[in-house]
């Protein structure tokens, strides 16, 4: 490894240590034998978060609390707009949206109910694309919501103990992996590694990336857990810098062929600018609205942006 290139990863976040370094510059070399230097810039205005339960949720995660619901729209309002052609989010110009990201809260069984809302689901699917957010499913619930989908975004869970006491289920990475499998067979699913989401700390994501490594995926979205005022785990801090560049690199490496994001959810400030930026170094091929650092540092590094603006994972 040039000494040159290591210095690069050296400016973004001084004090990483060497063994990740060299992790992060073999991941940038990957990135650069398998695409070309372009990267994408995601403002996901088009895309609108519908909620089909509002603001309720079974499970109050310790990490959301049903914080993120309240800004979503719920599906009744998102028909009622989409049916006038309206925005519902005052998008800068005001447009319909073009797409939908269906989720909502959880059951006691970590479901999203779906299929009990199918019927309006499948008039909204006539108005855009739709992403869905689902939770566990089994084969019939992932057979109905593959007629739909566009694509899946499926949150992949690595650790039993975050299961248990950040999501409050009586579940396990098995029925991560069987959901997972299931939704596979019916429809595109992009899994969702929340790096830190145990409370800033490193428990299930180096699992994840070996299941999926073995299972296979079309592509992979990654973000880093923000502490989130009025939830339990406010107080907690976000996941050392150093180990989410880890697991970025080491995701590119596991992964060299295929699309990989760093998407919304990350704590901002300098921590989103270093992130985003080692993000860049490491090899993604999209980021959700991007650190101006890191959109600085991807034109010093000669890659091409282009702006999108749907959800991620479409």
């Amino acid at each position: 490894m040039a000494v040159g290139d290591l210095q690069a990863a050296e400016d973004l976040f001084p004090g990483l240590s060497k063994k990740t370094r060299l992790l992060v510059e073999e991941a940038w070399a990957a990135r650069l034998a398998h695409f070309p230097m372009e990267i994408r810039w995601v403002y996901p205005q088009a895309t609108e978060p519908v909620s089909l339960t509002a603001s309720k949720c079974a499970l109050d995660c310790a990490h959301c609390g049903g914080h993120y619901l309240e800004h979503m729209t719920p599906l009744e309002q998102a028909l009622q707009m989409a049916n006038a052609g309206q925005s519902t989010t005052g998008r800068i110009p005001a447009a319909p949206a073009r797409s939908y990201l269906i989720s909502g809260g959880c059951d006691r069984q970590g479901k999203v109910p779906v299929l009990p809302n199918i019927g309006q689901v499948a008039e909204l699917s006539r108005r855009g694309r739709l992403n869905f957010h689902v939770g566990l499913v089994g084969d019939e619930e992932a057979r109905v919501i593959g007629r739909y989908a566009d694509s899946i975004s499926f949150d992949f869970v690595g650790s039993d103990e975050t299961i248990a006491e950040i999501y409050g289920l009586n579940r396990r990475v098995e029925d991560y992996v069987e959901s997972y499998q299931a939704l596979r067979r019916h429809a595109r699913v992009i899994p969702h590694i929340c790096i830190g989401l145990h409370g800033g700390e490193i428990r299930g994501e180096w699992r994840a990336l070996s299941l999926l490594k073995e299972l296979g995926t079309d592509g992979l979205a990654l973000s880093s857990s923000p502490p989130t005022p009025g939830t339990r785990l406010a107080l907690a801090p976000p996941p050392p810098v150093e180990e989410v560049a880890g697991i970025l690199a080491r995701a590119r490496l596991d992964f060299p062929e295929i699309p990989i994001s760093l998407g919304c959810m990350r704590p901002g400030g300098r921590y989103r600018s270093l992130v985003d930026s080692l993000a860049v170094r490491c090899g993604v091929n999209k980021i959700v609205i991007p650190a101006r650092r890191a959109v600085a540092y991807a034109v010093q590094q000669g890659l091409t942006g282009s702006r999108e603006d749907e959800c991620c994972v479409l």
